[in-house]
């Protein structure tokens, strides 16, 4: 028996940069994202506060931040933080988004460029702002949020809700494939022969053993065998330069996300360096359809007790 072409296949006017997907799994998205910024912005409130009270010669403005010519008095700048974390939770929840979104987004932007202004620039959250600037311009409270309360959750599929995930997963594909030429900018093709990772390796976990901070005992074993460090050389840049292949379809997303995914815990391992966002998963839920797990979950909760909390939060 033939199968019969799916509607995306047999659309002739389709265009191929249509990427039609249900309201639902972009909405998913501003949950996970901002809901992921939100924990950010509180958890690391004492350093991002502390930013404020630094010396004034140590002001080195980046990005938009870059705007200032003298750093923010202590009241306006834990002011614009304190604003961005309760705009976000409008935002988060989807009342009215057209404008919580924007704002909350602007807001995420400044506090993290404005922690990169004191002479240290961290890449940590760039990946999870993107997203977020991203998100806040599509109509991502269309379905599961206060914006679309009363209203039955669509599951048809629309291309309006599919080129933002496409293309929030197009950045992060990018992001690590910058990474990867940065490296061989950097070093050329002697970061194969597993050299220069090595030094990174022993030179970043010598120098927070001599400052006092934490450090990979790991990775400072490692460091004895000089061998390991040649395949660990050659998976970081095929896993970096590869990313674009997880944009090609599911599978390939899959191999590729938990393959990054180690990467990064290997990174913890050997080296003490947490890149949250990344290894929170989020950074990678674009690539799939987020929805399908959220809606499994809505329909145990209401087949087990239709009134409990989580079955009300949950979509219809």
């Amino acid at each position: 028996m033939s199968r019969s072409p799916s509607p995306e296949r047999s659309d002739p006017s389709r265009s191929v940069f249509d990427f039609p997907a249900p309201a639902l799994r972009l909405a998913t998205l501003r949950v996970l994202i901002i809901a992921y910024g939100l924990v950010w912005l509180i958890g690391y409130a004492p350093l991002l506060l502390a930013n404020l009270r630094f010396a004034p010669e140590q002001f080195a403005p980046t990005g938009v931040v870059s705007l200032l010519d003298a750093p923010l008095g202590v009241g306006l700048g834990a002011g614009i933080w304190l604003a961005t974390v309760i705009v976000g939770i409008p935002a988060l929840l989807g009342w009215r988004f057209r404008v919580s979104g924007p704002i909350y987004a602007l807001g995420l932007l400044w506090v993290a460029s404005y922690r990169n202004s004191w002479g240290m620039v961290f890449h940590t959250e760039n990946l999870l702002v993107v997203h977020t600037l991203i998100v806040a311009i599509l109509p991502a409270s269309d379905a599961w949020s206060l914006d679309a309360r009363g209203q039955t959750c669509s599951k048809e599929e629309d291309p309006r809700y599919g080129w933002g995930p496409k293309l929030m997963a197009t950045v992060t594909a990018l992001a690590y494939v910058l990474a990867g030429v940065a490296k061989l900018r950097n070093a050329g093709w002697a970061w194969l022969d597993g050299d220069v990772l090595l030094s990174h390796v022993g030179w970043d976990n010598l120098r927070k053993q001599e400052l006092g901070s934490m450090h990979s005992p790991i990775g400072a074993a490692l460091c004895a065998f000089p061998a390991v460090f040649v395949p660990l050389s050659w998976l970081s840049i095929m896993l970096e330069l590869g990313a674009p292949l997880a944009l090609v379809g599911r599978r390939l997303a899959w191999v590729w996300s938990i393959g990054i995914w180690c990467f990064h815990l290997g990174v913890v391992a050997i080296m003490a360096i947490v890149f949250a966002y990344p290894l929170s998963g989020v950074a990678f839920a674009p690539l799939f359809a987020v929805e399908r797990p959220v809606l499994a979950l809505a329909a145990w909760a209401r087949q087990r007790n239709p009134n409990s909390l989580l079955a009300r939060l949950l979509p219809e």
